[in-house]
């Protein structure tokens, strides 16, 4: 598989959104696009998807489009799924082919049992070979560790996809997309959605790819262990980087750097051979030198004084801080919920600490949040706020912007004694500059909506912050600002988050959320993540901190786990044998051998299908 475009461009209603396309993708590629919002990476995929919008580039090489080996093209639309289906049945698509040899495989059994057609045991053993090629044996197995690793329950696989939500619905389209395993696929921000487990197993799935990849996100953790090469766009242009997040990170700089530095030493060269110029062209017995010397800077290749990277972002200035009294907040066996307890929790919260809340979708971390803040009422226990704490909320689904309101009228209309003077200087530290504040919030994108809603959370000055997936719809500079402006705020800060490597940046502690229970840990991510290893095989207690809460895992259930693990891999290689003994001359030629076989065959798969049932059930507890 192969695919370059040379010297390709994009102009959009008469503006030029990229200059300069050269890009190359090889057979098992795993390629990033990264690039501030609004540079033009969703529009970059949809051209390489389809070439339509592409025409000649400003370089001086010749515009191409070269494509070699590819069957098929995968990339995500929602649009695809039959919401009249259930989960298990628009899933099972994906395996039409297999399911179908599935059927005829049966038929030619019941015709080789009658003994009716000669011909049978041929054809059997010719479908059994196509059966094993296309993954027949592993694809119940597949799709059923994809919808649990996205959060997906055995009850999930009978309703209708139209009684999902539309982020449940992306979440389907997503894995029937990976399922399918297109030659090439492409991804936009595959991460959102999705909790960290998923995330995880996405980054694996995606590692052991065997087609190519190209994708566009702006998760720094996931582009570093899935990714093998990154193009950037900035100012229009492409620029690729052999390597992962991190690499990208030295390598941009490096360039940077050296460009500069041979700039500048260019420049100085010019400058001295124009002084000798300058010095002696008007002397007889010099000018020719003199002369020389202007030619050796008119045959020089100039070269042009790198741009800076594109740093632009929000900022905020701080107020006067007003301190919190030491205890910010006690959460004291709060059962939160909605009609039904999704979780008991307790812990307490000190000036300046930062916790962050992690686990799967569902368990309600956002609840918790949500009825902190008083906007839901409580189950049971209770919570309490410390001495002179004032509170500010980021909501994910940035419910408290008014579409039809500007954005200067949002702010006005919140902080009614704030002057003219006073909102225009602080929507100018967002990045909402003169004529910007009088966009309508329907047409602002998402990340200029997050910088909205952190606006007018910073702006009342609180000392305590309650986030909710601040960093939704952000790009990677943002975030970083982000990062940076939390780690020196001087207050309290509570968040919920699925992006690693932000809640790496900024949790000094953890509250996990699992089902019906949540464990607290004085410790950061990467600590918590070595806890977690450590603890993966073995039966050991969790001691944390302030509060002390103590989680015993389940050795018996890893045990257990393990056991049919085992024994499931054994029956599929047992089976894998079988079938290939099923092509030796000696035993397609005698009918009763096959029929045998093919008895030996259909028991061992029916118990493989039992232990399947009871590994699901174990796995999901």
């Amino acid at each position: 598989m192969y695919y370059k475009v040379t010297n390709g461009s994009v102009t959009i209603d008469a503006k030029t959104i990229l200059e300069e396309i050269n890009i190359e993708i090889k057979e098992k590629d795993k390629i990033a696009i990264i690039g501030r919002n609004g540079a033009g990476k969703t529009t970059l995929l949809k051209v390489l998807i389809s070439n339509d919008m592409l025409s000649e580039g400003v370089a001086e090489e010749k515009f191409s489009i070269f494509k070699s080996g590819i069957n098929s093209i995968g990339y995500l639309r929602q649009e695809n799924l039959n919401i009249s289906n259930t989960l298990l049945d628009e899933i099972l698509l994906v395996y039409k082919p297999l399911i179908e040899i599935e059927i005829k495989l049966k038929k030619l059994e019941e015709e080789m049992e009658l003994g009716s057609n000669s011909e049978a045991s041929y054809k059997y053993t010719e479908l059994l070979d196509k059966y094993k090629i296309l993954g027949g044996y592993q694809y119940k197995k597949e799709y059923t560790t994809a919808l649990i690793k996205f959060g997906f329950s055995e009850e999930d696989k009978t309703k209708l996809l139209s009684s999902f939500s539309g982020g449940e619905r992306t979440k389907i389209a997503l894995l029937k997309l990976l399922l399918s395993k297109p030659d090439l696929l492409f991804l936009d921000e595959p991460t959102n959605h999705l909790d960290i487990d998923a995330i995880e197993w996405l980054e694996d799935y995606l590692k052991n790819y065997k087609g190519a990849l190209i994708l566009v996100s702006h998760d720094r953790m996931f582009i570093d262990k899935v990714t093998n090469k990154i193009y950037e766009i900035e100012y229009g242009r492409l620029e690729s980087y052999i390597g992962n997040y991190s690499f990208y990170e030295k390598e941009k700089k490096r360039r940077y750097e050296k460009a500069l530095n041979d700039y500048e030493a260019q420049q100085m060269e010019i400058k001295r051979l124009q002084r000798i110029a300058d010095r002696f062209r008007y002397k007889p017995s010099k000018a020719s030198m003199a002369m020389s010397k202007l030619k050796q800077i008119e045959r020089m290749v100039k070269l042009d004084k790198p741009e800076k990277a594109n740093l632009k972002t929000f900022n905020w200035r701080d107020k006067e801080f007003r301190e919190s009294g030491k205890l910010v907040l006690k959460v004291d066996n709060l059962e939160i919920g909605y009609l039904n307890i999704l979780n008991k929790v307790s812990f307490e919260l000190f000036r300046g600490d930062r916790l962050g809340i992690i686990g799967k979708n569902g368990v309600g971390k956002s609840t918790l949040l949500k009825t902190l803040m008083g906007m839901i009422p409580s189950l049971a226990g209770k919570y309490e706020l410390g001495l002179k704490v004032m509170l500010g909320y980021f909501d994910q689904q940035l419910e408290t912007l008014n579409p039809h309101n500007s954005i200067y009228e949002e702010f006005s209309e919140t902080f009614k004694d704030a002057t003219d003077l006073q909102i225009r200087s602080f929507l100018a530290n967002f990045m909402f500059y003169q004529d910007d504040v009088d966009k309508k919030i329907s047409v602002l994108s998402g990340g200029e909506k997050v910088r909205l809603e952190l606006a007018k959370v910073i702006f009342e000055n609180p000392n305590f912050l309650i986030l909710d997936e601040p960093t939704n719809h952000l790009d990677i500079l943002s975030k970083m600002k982000l990062e940076e402006l939390l780690i020196n705020y001087k207050g309290t800060v509570l968040f919920v988050s699925h992006d690693r490597y932000f809640v790496s940046k900024i949790a000094k502690s953890l509250l996990v959320f699992g089902d019906r229970e949540t464990n607290y840990f004085n410790l950061n991510y990467e600590e918590y993540l070595e806890l977690k290893k450590a603890n993966q095989e073995d039966e050991v207690i969790l001691v944390s901190e302030k509060p002390k809460i103590v989680k015993t895992l389940n050795k018996e259930q890893n045990k257990n786990i393990k056991r049919l693990e085992k024994d499931i891999n054994n029956k599929e290689n047992k089976i894998k044998e079988l079938k290939e003994y099923l092509f030796e001359p000696d035993v397609y030629s005698d009918y009763k051998k096959v029929n045998d076989i093919n008895n030996t065959i259909l028991e061992l798969e029916s118990e493989l299908v039992k232990l399947m049932e009871e590994w699901e059930k174990l796995a999901t507890l």
